[in-house]
């Protein structure tokens, strides 16, 4: 396993093309090794989809200077080493976790975590994580009212469904809840697309591996 440089720097020309928009390597099923050669040229901002994983490769690289956020779905047993190891959070998507990720925060247990985002389910498919989209903005309030601190959306649209009407609903969605949060879209296969559409950070993994 190693990484396509080539393929690396297309996506990264790609994304400079828009002054706001930022590039999330994911690294999940990736060694350790990738991360550390993937910061040694100048990448900071990674995404992983389960705790456990994360913990194993990220918790002893502590002299490096990266951004870590879990981009994967979260269960309420998971909220307090969760919170300990990423900066960013982007899977909220349920009453219940808010309820726990407040608590633990009340706990003043050790808290990394500053920034969350709320995963819309903007496809509506039932075996897709995600609020959905008619819940998402009860959620956010709920999450601000315990004071969470929610800086964007996130989505995963249908994979057999062109990408563009899922991503207009996504800024639509945005607008009506709060016009200043950021749009977390956009992975390997439709990251161009997600641009296009105002995403201030794509989420690309595959794409860029061998």
């Amino acid at each position: 396993m190693d990484i396509n440089f080539e393929e690396l720097e297309k996506v990264s020309i790609n994304v400079k093309k828009y002054p706001k928009a930022s590039l999330l390597v994911v690294t999940k099923n990736r060694p350790q090794n990738l991360v550390k050669l993937l910061i040694e040229n100048g990448f900071s901002l990674f995404g992983e989809n389960r705790v456990q994983e994360a913990n194993e490769k990220f918790s002893n690289l502590a002299e490096f200077n990266f951004e870590l956020h879990l981009i994967g779905p979260l269960q309420t047993n998971k909220v307090k080493p969760a919170l300990s190891l990423f900066d960013t959070i982007q899977s909220i998507d349920r009453h219940k976790l808010v309820k726990e990720i407040s608590k633990q925060i009340k706990n003043k247990n050790k808290i990394k975590t500053k920034n969350f985002y709320i995963q819309v389910n903007i496809g509506g498919e039932p075996q897709k994580a995600g609020s959905a989209i008619d819940e998402t903005l009860d959620l956010y309030n709920y999450a601000i009212s315990e004071n969470l601190k929610i800086s964007g959306l996130m989505c995963i649209p249908p994979l057999d469904k062109k990408p563009d009407s899922y991503f207009k609903k996504m800024i639509k969605l945005r607008d009506e809840i709060n016009p200043k949060l950021l749009l977390s879209m956009g992975m390997s296969n439709d990251y161009e697309a997600a641009l296009s559409f105002q995403s201030d950070l794509v989420r690309v993994g595959s794409r860029i591996f061998k």
